[in-house]
Order: structure tokens, then sequence, then C-alpha cells
């Protein structure tokens, strides 16, 4: 009678690509029990693998679904096979895990590399080898961990970028390039939202409409990776590590302006930064050349909540770069210095300044109307896609509650769009206003400054100082702008 070959179950774990290269291969594993098991004339009834593609999660989770296996089949099985010690578990948790199965259930653990005998003496070289793999786990995982913290720090991505973006090896280093098609998907997408004030869910159907798709098996985007990409700070030039935004290498597809106007649609700020008085690409870092941005916060005071406004590079709190932050109210008075240094200049010279200033303005005031023309232009075209989504509501195209839905946000919009044509049309009668009194142009500057719009701030600043450059806490007019021509004679 032929005698029954006894039943073992086998283990086999890959953690890294370089134990591959190394020679620890699940290939090499597998093979070793195949030939330990006709050497030893026993079966394996049924091997766990881990792949050095796998994820701890997962290495996880077939670990448990081996010791509950091993527990459940312990009286039909002879023992657990293993490459070597440092392949059996990942630390010393695991381990005890593997003795207490050897203990309780009478079920042996070994490795066919390292044979060694079930006495004390044995059992304590097996530990102690143990103990040498677990070191060598915990030191390798730090070491990857100040590998990516270094990488961060270095201006990239810890791991696999968002998408418009991939990842390129040069010289065995790996670095972070624009898609050259799905870079461009992201801009659309970004520009849908903000410039043409399409819910996401239209952003998602205009992206299918214009053949912009999302990946070959996934034609159109969800609705839910729409959002990720309208609110993700990445696409600013920004990293996500550790809780905390880092200042990236990797090019922006989306600009300050538009990430502003796609925070405002979805009501996450009440203001844009680019509107704030001196935070519209007016002023350039003299330390490295980026704009100054502003941003606006409240503290609370003994008489109740107070806003301040404070303005920084864009790149502030990159390594080596000066920690400068001015208030408002410091530009506010270097403004105000360089509107009173015209009294300075001759009266023929002070009536041509004025004279160049009263054109430029101008032609300020007629760009604003034509920002008014296109706000009543989304306003014509946000009535027609209202009288679309309701004839898709009859149709039983969509639902009565997605009908409520972009309902809602199509009220919304127009609250907004009617706020902002309202405000255009206040600015370019402020600038009229000014323009009608040329004159007295610099005069009216320096006596109304504060109580001015912001956007008509903005405007005068432009047309009369053009951009400023920021050396240190100081600005200086960088461009050749009619006021500083005639300053300088």
């Amino acid at each position: 009678m032929k005698k029954k070959k006894m039943k073992y179950i086998a283990w086999a774990r890959v953690s890294s690509r370089e134990q591959k290269d190394e020679g620890f291969s699940l290939d090499v594993q597998l093979d070793a029990f195949e030939d330990y098991a006709r050497r030893e004339k026993i079966e394996i009834q049924k091997t766990f693998e881990v792949a050095e593609t796998g994820t701890r999660a997962e290495e996880r989770s077939q670990f448990r679904e081996m010791i509950a296996y091993a527990k459940k089949h312990a009286h039909e099985l002879g023992g657990i096979l293993f490459y070597k010690i440092d392949r059996a578990a990942r630390n010393m948790s695991d381990f005890m895990k593997l003795e207490e199965i050897e203990t309780r259930f009478g079920l042996p653990f070994i490795a066919i590399t390292q044979p060694v005998q079930n006495t004390p003496t044995g059992r304590m070289v097996r530990r102690t080898l143990a103990t040498v793999a677990a070191y060598q786990t915990e030191q390798q995982s730090l070491d990857v961990r100040d590998g990516i913290a270094r990488r961060v720090a270095e201006g990239w991505f810890p791991s696999t970028p968002p998408f418009g973006y991939r990842n390129r090896r040069i010289d065995k280093r790996s670095y972070v390039e624009t898609h050259p098609q799905n870079g461009n998907k992201v801009r659309r997408v970004a520009e849908l939202r903000a410039n043409h004030g399409l819910t996401v869910l239209e952003v998602s159907e205009r992206m299918f409409d214009e053949g912009l798709f999302y990946c070959e098996s996934k034609p159109k985007f969800s609705e839910s990776k729409i959002n990720s990409i309208l609110h993700d700070r990445s696409y600013l030039g920004f990293i996500w590590f550790r809780g905390a935004w880092h200042p990236g290498q990797h090019e922006p597809l989306i600009d300050q302006l538009t990430w502003d106007q796609i925070r405002v649609s979805f009501n996450e700020q009440t203001y844009r930064s680019h509107e704030l008085v001196y935070a519209s690409k007016l002023i350039k870092c003299g330390h490295c050349g980026h704009f100054v941005t502003g941003e606006e916060k409240s503290k609370m005071t003994k008489k109740g909540l107070k806003p301040y406004i404070y303005y920084r590079c864009s790149r502030y709190r990159t390594a080596g770069h000066p920690r400068v932050r001015l208030t408002e109210q410091e530009l506010d008075r270097q403004l105000q210095n360089m509107f009173d240094s015209v009294g300075d200049l001759s009266d023929e010279s002070r009536s041509l300044v004025q004279m160049v200033a009263r054109s430029i303005l101008e032609t300020r005031f007629d760009d604003e109307k034509v920002q008014v023309s296109e706000s009543k232009r989304l306003l014509s075209l946000l009535e027609t896609q209202r009288q679309k989504l309701l004839s898709r509501n009859l149709s039983g195209s969509i639902s009565d509650a997605l009908f409520d839905q972009q309902q809602s946000e199509f009220d919304e919009r127009e609250r907004r769009l009617l706020t902002q044509m309202a405000r255009q049309e206040r600015i370019g009668q402020g600038i009229e206003s000014i323009s009608g009194q040329a004159v007295q142009v610099f005069d009216v500057l320096s006596n109304d400054w504060l109580a001015m719009e912001r956007r008509a701030r903005q405007l005068a600043l432009s047309a009369l100082l053009g951009g400023f450059r920021l050396e240190g806490r100081t600005l200086v007019p960088e461009n050749r702008t009619p006021l500083e021509l005639f300053r300088a004679g």
C-alpha cells in the first residue's frame, strides 16, 4: 500500500525589487519549495504569495489569510514552509504569531534554506535571525521615508503624480513633467468651470463632446474626477505631503487667477486674491522674480473680528527665501508717497503726465465696458442652459433631484453674475469720474486712494505706475511709466 504524503503549506514573500535582484524572487522561492517537496517526499497543499508590487495592506491581508488557514487545517498539516527566516515575517509581532501556531497547534514553521532544530538553542538562533530581519526591515522603511522627504524637499511628488503629469526617469532619477495630452485636459476642465460657469456634470459632458477623453477604457470623465481636479492645489504648483502643501518644481497647469475663480464658483472663498489691490500680478519679488500674492485673514480683537490683508511672494515658503510679509497699510503708505511726489514736477510736466493718465484711464474704462458686456453674455447663456435643463427634465433624461440640484447652481451663478456686473459698472463709473478730473488726477488719487474700489485702484496703478519690484519691504516701479519718465526728467 502506497504511503500517503504529509501535506504542508508554503509562504513566499518578496517585499522589494531589490530583493528580487538579489535572488529572492517569487520564482526562486517557488522552485525551491518544489525541490524541497520532491526531496522530502511531501505535498504542498497550498501556497500563499506576496509579490514585490503588492502593497503593505495586501501583504497583511495575505498573512492573516495564511494564519487563519493554518489554524483551521492544523490537524492535517505537517508544517509551514518558508524560504528563509527573514521571508517568514515582516516584524517580530508576526514572527510571534508563527511561534504561537507552532506551540498551540503543533504546526512547526520550517525555513528550507536555514534549517534549525526545534530545541531551545535552535529557537534562540531562529529568533536572533528574525530580530535581525525585523531590524533591517525597519531601517529600510526609515531610509525610504527619508528618501521620500528629500524628494519632496527638492520639489518632486513623493509617488505617482496626479492626472495631467507623468514621471520620467533620467539617469536613474524620476522627474515630473506635464503629460503632453492630459495636461491640456486639466487646463480645459479648469477653463470650463472658471470662464464658462459650467456645472461639474456639464464640464464632464463638454469634455466628452470635445473628444477630450479621460482614458481609452473610460472615455468620459466622472463627476468625482472633475471635482478632484478642480480642488487639487497640485495644479497650482504645490505638493501635498504629511498634512501640508509644499512648493514643487513641476509646471502649474492652473494659474492663480483661474484657481480663485474656481474657488468662488464653489462658494469656498468670498474674495479672489487677484482682486486684492496689490495682488493682480502687479508686483514681482525682487529675490526670485515670482509674483506677490495676497491673503485676507481675520483676527479676534476687543472690538470683534477684524480683517487683515497681507502680501508676500508666492514662493514665500521656499527654503532660503526671505520671509517678508507686508500689510496692505504698509503698501498704501508707499503709494501715497509716490502720488505726493508728483507735486515736485513742473507745471508743464504735470500737465503732460495728467494728459497721458487720462488717455490710459479712458482705455481702462473701455475695458471695463467689455467686462460688463461679457457678464451680460454669460447671463444670456445661462438662460439658454436653463431652458435645456428644463427640456431634459420634461423628457425624462434627468431626474427631478438632479434637476433641482442644477437649478440651484444656476440660481447661484445668476446671483454672482448680477453682483459682478453691478460691481463692474460701479468700477467703470469710478474710472470715468477720475478720467474726467484728469487735471487733478494725482490729487484725486492722493486724497481718495483708500476710499476707492479695489479694482479701480488696481487699474490706476497699472496705468500710471505699471509693475513693481519688491526689494525687501520697498516697492520699486519697474516699468518706465508716464510718472517715472517725467520724474526722471
